[in-house]
């Protein structure tokens, strides 16, 4: 593994280090967890805003709703 340096600001470093001791963790999976989480939202935040812009159209959101139900009635044939 690479180690790469980042600079943080002192009330950032301060905060991290405060919860380090808190939780007995490490600053880098203190960081690594930060990080996943992060990618988590903005995927999510992704996904909505892709989701939204499928239903302002109608076609499409009528398409995808016949699609899901295609699917619904897939997980109910007992295979």
């Amino acid at each position: 593994m690479r180690m790469q340096s980042v600079s943080i600001s002192e009330a950032d470093h301060t905060a991290l280090s405060d919860m380090a001791k808190q939780t007995g963790r490490s600053l880098t999976s203190l960081l690594a967890e930060a990080i996943r989480e992060l990618q988590r939202r903005h995927l999510l935040n992704q996904t909505n805003t892709a989701f939204a812009r499928l239903k302002q159209d109608s076609a499409a959101w009528e398409e995808e709703k016949r699609e899901r139900a295609l699917w619904d009635h897939s997980l109910a044939d007992g295979v």
